[in-house]
């Protein structure tokens, strides 16, 4: 009985049929994908402007650059592409982003997520199999039949039970491509968490070395300002000048000192707040190349293929809901069918334990029902037009994401140009006031000249020298922003 059994539900399930009601999705490529993303947009005099003045700082600085540090070996994370990094040529960031992908607990929650997903995958799937359990019995029964005497008897009964709905309109199939598409959309949240955890740590460890950077021109600054005064109070006590330049140098010392002392305090609260997103107590972060040496391993093209926008986080979940949302028009379309399912049950049953595995206490049935929704008050009809009005917000919100990340992508490309000519132009001003400053001083000592000389030229240099500083930051973390805008590395190969 078993084997036939077993043949009639192969049979039945062959009798199911591929074919399965509603659309059937195909993936859309996002609009604007076959283009380049940040063609250049500044005038050919600009350009050109701006170039000679990139060609005479690398001609100035030349002698005085130190070889750039080795490019670390790296590879492809499992949940992070972290090559781009490679272009900023400094292990102890990379270092920092390791340990912040294994530690950091939003992270966790978001691999957390995706097992959960991957489990409903399995919930879903499960229905396209006949659910089979085991049940045993034991009962004292009186019946009677018409008005003929009672009859007593004991049963027990031990018995596999089978229950299967065919899925002939392929309801279950669409729900699983449903799950599936949703597990597809966790992950590329999870991706997304990845991306920002590495931009927000980068862009933190760079803000340390910009006010590292900015600690030591405060500290350069001070020593010299302090020469300065040295020099005027010397001058005073031979009787070569006023007691007024003496002040005026003294107030100037204080400049830098308030700026190391507002530096000091923001690199404590800075490395407390890296520390507590790569998931460690507040501590000191170690460093590794100067926010000088990084910006000069940098080099990003102008423009990019769109291409690259497709393994966008934000863009592939979209794409996913779109598609789980259009396999859910199918679930729903499935509900309004006929359903046919499959029971049964085949086992023992016997008046006693002795008799109970016996031949002739063999017991079983099988049964198809069909059961077919007549009226439902309109819902299943309304709960069809809302799965398909569900894919069309699914499908506007993908369209939407693809048009955002375009935009996100061009202006951080815009905003890495930008930041490049921005740091040539500072690096321009800040040596020739550089130059400035030392004419001024030997003007001074040599009485060519007052002290009002010095002066602006102090104060000139240091300001710019702290812009500088700030745009080659800015440039750095524009850099970083074009990573998170095109969901990776611009490097295509990656």
């Amino acid at each position: 009985m078993m084997r036939r059994l077993s043949f009639a539900f192969a049979g039945l399930s062959v009798m199911v049929g591929a074919c399965a009601v509603g659309p059937h999705y195909q993936p859309v490529a996002p609009a604007g994908v076959n283009g380049q993303v940040g063609a250049g947009q500044t005038d050919t005099a600009t350009r050109s402007f701006f170039d000679s003045l990139a060609t005479a700082r690398a001609s100035d600085s030349a002698a005085r650059m130190q070889p750039a540090p080795a490019t670390a070996n790296l590879t492809a994370n499992e949940i992070g592409d972290l090559a781009w990094l490679d272009l900023l040529r400094d292990s102890a960031l990379v270092d920092l982003v390791q340990t912040a992908l294994h530690q950091n607990r939003e992270l966790q929650q978001a691999v957390a997520r995706i097992q959960e997903f991957r489990a409903e995958v399995g919930v879903a799937r499960a229905p396209l199999f006949p659910s089979i359990s085991a049940s045993g019995t034991a009962s004292t029964n009186r019946v009677t039949f018409g008005t003929g005497t009672p009859i007593s008897y004991q049963a027990l009964q031990v018995a596999g039970n089978v229950a299967w709905e065919l899925d002939f309109w392929g309801k279950t199939r669409r729900g699983l491509q449903a799950a599936q598409a949703d597990l597809g959309a966790q992950e590329a949240a999870q991706r997304s968490v990845v991306l920002s955890l590495v931009s927000d740590v980068a862009t933190g460890y760079l803000q340390l070395l910009e006010l590292d950077q900015e600690r030591a021109i405060a500290e350069s600054t001070l020593v010299s300002r302090r020469a300065t005064l040295a020099l005027a109070r010397s001058r005073f006590q031979q009787g070569l000048t006023s007691e007024l330049d003496v002040r005026q140098f003294e107030a100037q010392v204080s400049a830098p000192a308030v700026r190391l002392a507002q530096v000091d305090r923001l690199r404590a609260e800075q490395e407390h707040a890296l520390s507590v997103l790569i998931g460690a107590e507040p501590r000191s972060i170690h460093r590794g190349v100067s926010l000088s040496e990084a910006v000069a391993a940098l080099h990003v093209p102008d423009s990019l293929p769109a291409r690259l926008l497709e393994r966008r986080p934000d863009v592939r979940q979209a794409e996913r809901a779109l598609a789980a949302a259009t396999a859910r028009i199918g679930v729903a379309q499935a509900a309004r069918l006929p359903a046919v399912t499959i029971t049964g049950f085949y086992g023992t049953q016997a008046p006693n334990s002795d008799r109970l595995f016996s031949s002739s206490a063999e017991v079983y049935q099988l049964q198809a029902g069909i059961s077919i929704p007549l009226f439902t008050g309109g819902r299943l009809v309304n709960a069809t037009r809302a799965a398909r009005a569900r894919a069309e917000q699914a499908r506007a919100a993908y369209e939407q994401t693809a048009l955002e990340a375009l935009r996100e992508a061009g202006d951080a490309l815009v905003g890495v140009r930008t930041a490049r000519d921005e740091v040539i132009a500072q690096q321009t001003q800040a040596e020739a006031l550089s130059r400035a400053l030392h004419l001024a001083e030997l003007r001074y000592r040599t009485g060519v000249s007052n002290y009002l000389e010095v002066l602006e030229a102090q104060r000139g240099l240091f300001d710019a020298q702290l812009a500088l500083s700030q745009a080659q930051l800015r440039q750095l973390t524009a850099a970083v922003q074009l990573y998170k805008a095109l969901g990776g590395s611009w490097n295509e190969q990656k």
